[in-house]
């Protein structure tokens, strides 16, 4: 039995989406995904996402990084499908249920509410999360985020001089994270723009990430270090974020559909 697949991207962060709504599907195992990830000996991607029913949502959507860890939420991710579902959509996602529908420029997302609490985030013990007392070298008193995915915000004077290749694995893999986190340099361009770059658990560097901007934008926002909706610039491209007075995250943002195959399990047994 062959398997069919859609290849997405959002930014060029890309995807395997494959929709077991309609589709036989054989288990989707770790070790399947990591598998179908690798981008030498399988299909290749950042996230393996798998789209199934939902008793809750207009349908459900399962995240697998590519290292096989599934993770709660993927703001490209949910573009891309929602892209795929074709209009508005309620999506369900292991981090709570989001909203998409297509807007001008692409998708907009809403990526519901942020949470700041240590035991949220989470982290091994109690601290305040708005300037956590740690530094990695020169990344210190970072901002801890929580939109589904967590988050540590370094805001520095130039994003790309950060080693984060380096840098990234140690903050993701520290003791103080138990479930991993993702590492975000933050530059702050103006009021309505901030340059990003995003170590992803469980990914690595990655060209965009969307729970990222929307957890860099709003920690700069509750910094006040920039305007309510902002510009997010990542290695990809922008996304527009907005967080607004009902403490609702918006993002908005391209996708795109690359190519359409199938696979044969057997071949990645």
């Amino acid at each position: 039995m062959r398997v069919p697949f859609v290849k997405m991207h959002g930014l060029g962060n890309d995807f395997v989406v494959l929709d077991a709504r309609r589709d036989q599907l054989i288990p989707i195992t770790n070790d399947l995904a990591r598998a179908l990830a690798d981008r030498r000996t399988g299909i290749g991607c950042d996230q393996l996402i798998l789209l199934e029913h939902s008793d809750v949502a207009s349908f459900r959507m399962r995240i697998f990084n590519n290292d096989g860890s599934e993770v709660g939420a993927c703001g490209n991710a949910t573009r891309a499908v929602a892209l795929l579902h074709g209009e508005p959509a309620t999506i369900e996602t292991a981090g709570g249920i989001l909203e998409a529908r297509p807007a001008e420029g692409g998708i907009s997302v809403d990526m519901g509410t942020p949470r700041f609490g240590w035991d949220e985030i989470p982290l091994a013990y109690p601290m305040d999360t708005s300037s956590m007392p740690v530094a990695w070298e020169d990344l210190e008193n970072p901002m801890a985020v929580n939109v589904g995915n967590p988050h540590a915000i370094f805001f520095v004077e130039d994003a790309d001089a950060v080693d984060l290749e380096r840098l990234g694995p140690q903050i993701e893999h520290d003791p103080i994270f138990p479930e991993r986190v993702n590492v975000n340099v933050a530059q702050i361009v103006s009021r309505e723009a901030i340059l990003l770059r995003v170590w992803e658990r469980g990914a690595g560097l990655t060209r965009a990430c969307g729970t990222g901007a929307c957890a860099t934008a709003v920690a700069a926002m509750k910094k006040g270090l920039v305007d309510r909706e902002v510009a997010v610039t990542l290695p990809g491209g922008t996304l527009t974020i907005a967080w607004g007075p009902d403490n609702r995250i918006v993002m908005n943002g391209p996708a795109a559909e690359s190519f359409r195959g199938t696979f044969d399990p057997v071949d990645f047994a």
